[in-house]
């Protein structure tokens, strides 16, 4: 079945945060022409950060997790085919094949595929996930199969100490659960912060009763008599830890496998340009499955960030609708485990010098990354005020004195000066 159109209709391909951002952007552009969002899932765009948090813990239900309500689509005359998979991209008929055979045929389009959960690779892991009690974290129904088996006394083994990880754990810790977490490098966190935060953070996990441990890899799992839920973790070392539940939280892959089927330059992401544009003309892309050069960075970079993935849907918005902007935002996230707001700006990865200001033992500080004397990032802890200002200050890309930083009676707004416009670190 095909169906087509006399005039210009453009299709986003994923109904997640940058995919409805990107949705309501163009009309703010002023294109007035047929619009449609296609998602795989049956919920409207909605919020993805609460599902590890607020949502696990059940202190908000679905609904509330949607970008905007029906209405608003409606208002805007958006449409939205829910529940249907895009099967191929056919670029020389610009023509979308779904997954029940129909195709569409599309003006311009728009990739905000998001990413997919990292699968893990140990032998018994297909097994685990046709199992009741085997989930990994990334969309609502996932989130509604784990918090419905939250009970106290319930032993839940989370594997990865990355953020999702941790929110998981706390969130977990909150509703009485026995929560152990395994993490395989030797801190949680390694990848995106200093061990100071990690040491922080392993110490605020284990003060709340969570048994951390890392250093440890999972080697197989073990499974009840008729096979239908994972009993055990088995890790390096001989280490056995029974489990009622388990939760693996161990990154993100990119969604990229349709464009790169379709021909579009795939690299860690899908290769965009500063406009959002890929490699054909008539297609753009934001979110977690691009690649973008950042002139923050001085370098190209996929973020999986909601920040990013609004700033960039924009972005790509602008440029179908023939007004094209450059994207130079600097990285943004946040994490909530327990009463702890962590807000970070910037990306600490090549700093050469770690600056405190605060006191960890308060649980109210933030942490200074600098690279030859130039501010990278900063990580804040319930300092939200003072964050606002560190995001100017990454910004600038400029040095700073570490003293000064550390300085808690030097207002840290004295030391940001004016906005300055970002530029490119060496």
């Amino acid at each position: 079945m095909s169906d087509t159109h006399t005039e210009d209709h453009i299709y986003i391909v994923g109904a997640g945060h940058a995919g409805g951002e990107l949705a309501f952007a163009l009309r703010q552009q002023g294109y007035a022409g047929p619009l449609t969002i296609v998602g795989d899932e049956s919920h409207l765009p909605y919020q993805r950060p609460p599902l590890s948090k607020a949502y696990l813990k059940g202190e908000c239900e679905a609904t509330s997790l949607y970008l905007r309500q029906l209405a608003a689509y409606e208002k805007a005359n958006i449409s939205l085919l829910l529940s249907r998979r895009v099967e191929r991209i056919d670029r020389a008929n610009k023509k979308l094949v779904f997954d029940d055979g129909r195709e569409v045929t599309y003006s311009k389009l728009a990739l905000a595929t998001g990413g997919r959960a990292r699968r893990m690779t140990i032998n018994d892991a297909t097994r685990a996930e046709g199992t009741s009690n085997f989930r990994y974290l990334r969309n609502i129904d996932d989130v509604m199969a784990i918090r419905s088996r939250f009970e106290a006394g319930q032993r839940l083994v989370v594997i990865g100490g990355g953020y999702v990880g941790l929110e998981v754990a706390a969130s977990a810790i909150a509703r009485g659960v026995n929560v152990t977490v395994l993490e395989a490098l030797p801190r949680v966190l390694a990848r995106v912060t200093a061990p100071q935060m990690s040491q922080f953070y392993e110490k605020v996990h284990r003060d709340a009763g969570v048994d951390l441990r890392t250093n440890i890899e999972v080697t197989h799992l073990e499974f009840n008599a008729t096979g239908d839920a994972v009993t055990a973790v088995h890790c390096t070392g001989g280490v056995v830890i029974p489990a009622d539940y388990v939760v693996v939280g161990i990154g993100l892959l990119p969604n990229t496998e349709v464009a790169q089927a379709a021909g579009l330059d795939v690299d860690n992401g899908i290769v965009v340009n500063e406009y959002a544009v890929t490699s054909d003309p008539d297609i753009v892309a934001a979110g977690d499955c691009t690649n973008h050069p950042s002139v923050f960075c001085g370098r190209r970079i996929r973020l999986e960030s909601v920040p990013n993935a609004v700033e960039q849907a924009r972005v790509a918005a602008a440029s179908l609708a023939g007004k094209p902007k450059a994207y130079e935002s600097v990285p943004w996230f946040w994490s909530d485990q327990y009463d702890l707001k962590l807000q970070m700006t910037g990306l600490s990865q090549g700093y050469d010098q770690f600056v405190l200001r605060g006191s960890m033992e308060s649980k109210s500080f933030a942490a200074f990354y600098l690279k030859q004397g130039r501010l990278i990032a900063v990580d804040a802890v319930n300092r939200a005020q003072e964050f606002m200002v560190a995001k100017r200050m990454v910004a600038a890309c400029k040095s700073f004195d570490p003293a000064a930083l550390a300085d808690e009676s030097v207002p840290l707004k004295t030391l940001a000066g004016p906005v300055q416009p970002a530029a490119p670190q060496a």
